[in-house]
């Protein structure tokens, strides 16, 4: 199959806005609970209904006005993930402002690049450093004119400022505010190049989420739906869940801080998460090392092979034999259920998406009772493009198109993407937008694919990262970094080869894993540098890789490794926010290790 469309039917109003939407919500049901807040005493939650939040939305939107903000003025949000980035987008929303997101972890030269680039005006920052960064900048971004502190009580000084302004004010921007406005400008992660700011308009979102409510019913719109969003709401995918949740019946909640995760998760007890693959790596490495050596450990890895059996299983005609039947209720008995109570106990989904998640987490995941939802979209189409369904899953691809969205594979195996979600431009940069949409707002996605005869869409690479050995053959590397990310102690993997006689990989250790693999398997506590030399550790990612390889020809297949003792951190330039490696700058810094691969040093 080379294009495939949705034609589920999609009733929404193109002219709606985001306020629009929250205005809908509230004069249906304004007694709705629609968030959960932390409270100070740490494990309790606060119910905040619709007509509450919309309250605290309409007095943050008059502190806007009062501090100068016009409508289609840029407002930058630094931060986490947390309940006041909610409010300050909604408050934003209300009186047409363009919020734009800045990842909590960016540097000072990333801030001044989109701050400067968008033109941002006002910045809130939720610590005193960051709003330092800021105003250490000045006459660098001459529009920016203040930063306010979330921390240090930015939403009460709005409410204060706000109160001189006339309701109707807000009232009136709010119903000015069309679908066809711009709702948020989100910069590209930038693994090649200055991030781009991809521009968004309100009925882009307002769609999506219409659209998300068809698709997903099962998952975010019963009556008890309940999601915990942790990603940064700088990335598209979280700031669509925001949105989604406006538009259905799942009762959200933020979880600021990823060492608070699970217990976070505990005492929540969500429904639904939304994470990257290496949450559900991490998840599935710390039970593995939890349950320590000896009879214990061989007990864990029956249950998660018996897990992945039984779901494999499920796709098979007739189902789990009942001798397969009986072996998944012990698993579940004596181990399954334990890992399952640590998400919360009512965890029925999760949507993975940002990467490929691989087949052995998703059918372990499903086989414990959480079914993993592997989705794909980028920041250009406002989130997902397509999604595996409750009804309708193929573990090992990112499932079929959203309602109302066309999907084909181009001649040179490129995913192109076309709906009322794809963005129509870059801020201020006309020849980008330009190289990846044509006239008929087909859009270019950059990543290579496949389409099954069932319309569900794989995954097969980066057009941009494809390597070329000297002999000739093309290899995807994400599928082979999957895979070796497998492995308990290994956290990142560069795999490399372009212009060379074979393929090679880079390999970081995991420092938190590390220590617990190394007492499981009765040796000696070690730094990750003594780690990377020590024969035992470098004969199991000996092993890992080979059972890697089992996925590719031996023309693709890692022929040779090198472990690292610099993992790839923002700190370091070598990842982006969205935890994706840049290739470049990392091939760069360990040229020297990469030319030893190859006997070139």
């Amino acid at each position: 199959m080379r294009e495939t469309t949705n034609p589920t039917p999609v009733a929404y109003d193109p002219d709606m806005s985001l306020a629009g939407l929250l205005r809908e919500k509230w004069e249906d049901n304004p007694a709705k609970v629609q968030w959960e807040r932390k409270t100070s005493l740490g494990s309790q939650w606060l119910p905040v209904t619709v007509d509450q939040f919309v309250a605290e939305v309409r007095q943050a939107a008059k502190g806007l006005v009062a501090s100068g903000v016009e409508p289609g003025d840029r407002i930058g949000i630094m931060s986490r993930t947390r309940y006041e980035w909610t409010l300050l987008d909604f408050a934003a929303w209300w009186v047409g402002a363009i919020p734009v997101p800045i990842y909590e972890t960016s540097s000072q030269d990333q801030m001044e690049w989109i701050v400067g680039d968008a033109g941002v005006s006002l910045l809130f920052a939720e610590s005193q450093s960051q709003a330092e960064m800021a105003r250490a900048l000045g006459e660098r971004t001459p529009l920016l004119r203040e930063a306010l502190v979330i921390d240090d009580g930015a939403i009460p000084e709005l409410n204060v400022r706000g109160q001189a302004v006339d309701d109707d004010v807000v009232e009136q921007r709010s119903r000015a505010t069309k679908g066809d406005d711009v709702a948020t400008i989100i910069y590209t992660s930038g693994t090649t190049g200055r991030p781009k700011g991809v521009v968004l308009w309100h009925r882009n979102f307002v769609f999506l989420a219409k659209s998300g409510r068809i698709g997903f019913a099962d998952v975010c719109d019963k009556p008890y739906s309940r999601t915990l969003l942790f990603m940064p709401l700088a990335h598209v995918f979280a700031r669509f869940i925001e949105v989604l949740a406006v538009a259905t019946n799942t009762v959200l909640a933020h979880s600021p801080d990823v060492k608070n995760l699970i217990a976070d998760v505990g005492t929540f007890r969500p429904t639904y998460l939304l994470a990257v693959p290496r949450v559900f790596e991490k998840i599935y490495n710390s039970a593995d090392a939890k349950a320590g050596h000896g009879a214990k450990l061989k007990m864990f890895r029956w249950a998660a092979k018996t897990a992945i059996a039984y779901s494999r299983a499920l796709e098979q005609p007739g189902g789990p034999s009942a001798a397969l039947k009986a072996q998944h209720q012990l698993a579940d008995r004596l181990v399954l259920a334990k890992v399952s109570h640590l998400l919360g106990g009512r965890l029925e989904y999760a949507v993975s998406g940002g990467a490929p998640l691989g087949e052995r987490l998703g059918h372990f995941y499903r086989g414990m009772g959480v079914n993993i939802l592997e989705g794909y979209g980028l920041t250009e189409t406002t989130a997902p493009l397509s999604c595996n369904l409750p009804d309708r899953t193929k573990i090992g691809t990112v499932g079929v198109a959203f309602p109302q969205t066309s999907i084909r594979i181009g001649d040179d195996g490129q995913i192109h993407a076309r709906g009322e979600h794809v963005f129509h431009e870059y801020w201020n940069n006309p020849e980008a937008t330009g190289a990846v949409l044509d006239e008929d707002g087909w859009f270019a996605t950059g990543d290579l694919g496949s389409l099954d005869e069932d319309g569900f869409l794989r995954i097969t690479g980066r057009a941009k990262e494809i390597i070329v050995t000297a002999g000739g053959k093309n290899v995807a590397p994400a599928l082979l970094e999957d895979r070796l990310r497998g492995h308990p102690i290994i956290s990142q993997v560069l795999v490399v080869g372009d212009g060379k006689p074979f393929i090679g990989a880079l390999v970081t250790l995991d420092p938190e894993m590390l220590p617990g693999w190394l007492a499981n398997h009765g040796l000696p506590a070690m730094t990750v540098e003594q780690a990377s030399t020590d024969e035992r550790v470098l004969a199991a990612i000996d092993r890992a890789v080979t059972r890697a390889n089992e996925a590719v020809s031996r023309a693709e297949s890692i022929r040779k490794f090198a472990v690292l003792t610099e993992e790839f951190t923002e700190a370091n330039g070598l990842l982006t926010p969205s935890l994706k490696i840049k290739r470049g700058p990392a091939a760069e810094r360990f040229a020297g290790q990469i030319a030893e691969l190859y006997g070139e040093a």
